[in-house]
């Protein structure tokens, strides 16, 4: 019988691959499910309430060693030791940050699967890990920043004065962004957007938006929902124009990254002292080096009255429903594996089977690692 084990994460993470729900839908279909003991605790889920809905609980060793398939969100601290020696494995491993550790897996026979290089089709969304997890973190950003702030977001006219909406520019219209707008509106605050992508004018003004344009901005029509390379004639432009905005905004949320590089500065060491104390900037590009040039992952800088968060994990922060979503993710992706037979079947001329897989008989395989 075909066996998948769930592990747990590090400590820093809450989040897990599959909530007991999920293990109860992968039951029904004959699967033999492997949970590994307070897997789920962090999202709320006892070891019992994974055993009521079918899952063994067993010890980390046992979990890896009689599985098949293997889901963790994150790589495995363990996977360079051997013990996943020919295992498939699921998650968010991140791999055009860490090339140098994924011939190594290739070297152990691991077949790999990472569900952030999934083309973002039509057909993908339903498993698009990067967008269900994007989305709590925009919301949670703008929650963060409320919390944080020291004056209302909405305006308030009262017999002692009245006070001012507060001014939130966002920089990134994606996923994250357009769930930070939405939430920035409706707790009353006056939104200002920035995206290299004229395409998304009318999505940013259907939420409440004000879109801030540039001229000439390189083409990411192909770029999956993120940020591309741009001129230097243009970021000129660009910074020109957001500079404008910055000083004068009490909240700024930075989401802009490019896949495999350094995320863009888009906030300079100018803007952030031109903003007034007590300003809050938060950067959810932090782990790739963040959108200022003070971001520190998992970290709160402050820099003249105005802090910095720089957290690339918000969507951890609502582990519960980020695990939920994460995991129906996951039950879609794994439909295209596991055949009704309930043994797995890899299909190399489906565009998301092979689009996702980085690992496979001893090699690197995906074009963007080989190329």
């Amino acid at each position: 019988m075909f066996t998948i084990g769930v592990l747990k994460e590090p400590a820093a993470e809450s989040r897990v691959s599959l909530l007991p729900e999920a293990v109860a839908a992968l039951r029904k279909k004959g699967l033999t499910v492997l949970v590994e003991a307070g897997a789920g605790i962090g999202a709320f889920a006892s070891d019992e309430s994974y055993q009521q809905a079918g899952a063994q609980i067993v010890g980390r060793a046992h979990a890896i060693q009689a599985s098949q398939l293997i889901l963790s969100i994150h790589t495995p601290v363990d996977l360079d030791g051997g013990s996943f020696n020919g295992k498939a494995l699921i998650g968010v491993y991140q791999p055009l940050y860490v090339r140098d550790r994924v011939e190594s897996w290739a070297q152990q026979g691991v077949i790999c699967f990472s569900l952030d290089m999934l083309p973002r089709t039509t057909r993908a969304q339903s498993m698009d890990v990067l967008s269900s997890q994007a989305n709590i973190a925009g919301y949670k950003a703008v929650l963060l920043a409320a919390t944080e702030y020291g004056r209302y977001f909405p305006m308030f006219m009262t017999a002692a004065g009245s006070i001012a909406p507060a001014k939130i520019l966002i920089l990134g219209a994606g996923v994250a962004g357009l769930q930070a707008i939405a939430t920035a509106r409706r707790l009353g605050a006056v939104v200002e957007v920035f995206d290299t992508r004229p395409a998304v004018k009318e999505e940013v003004m259907s939420l409440g938006g004000k879109f801030i344009e540039v001229e000439g901005a390189a083409d990411a029509s192909q770029a999956g929902g993120y940020a591309v390379e741009q001129s230097d004639e243009f970021k000129q432009r660009q910074r020109a124009r957001i500079a404008e905005s910055a000083i004068k905004s009490d909240i700024i949320i930075t989401t802009a990254q490019i896949p495999g590089k350094k995320a863009p500065l888009l906030i300079t060491e100018d803007m952030i002292d031109g903003m007034r104390a007590g300003s809050i900037i938060v950067d959810l590009a932090a782990a790739t080096g963040g959108n200022t040039p003070f971001t520190e992952n998992d970290k709160t800088i402050e820099r003249g009255g105005v802090r910095i968060f720089g957290n690339s994990n918000l969507a951890a922060s609502m582990s519960a429903d980020a695990s939920k979503l994460y995991g129906k993710n996951i039950q879609n992706f794994l439909q295209l594996l596991i055949g009704a037979d309930g043994e797995m079947h890899l299909n190399w001329n489906d565009e998301l089977v092979s689009g996702a897989c980085i690992t496979h008989e001893g090699k690197v395989v995906h074009p963007r690692l080989t190329a």
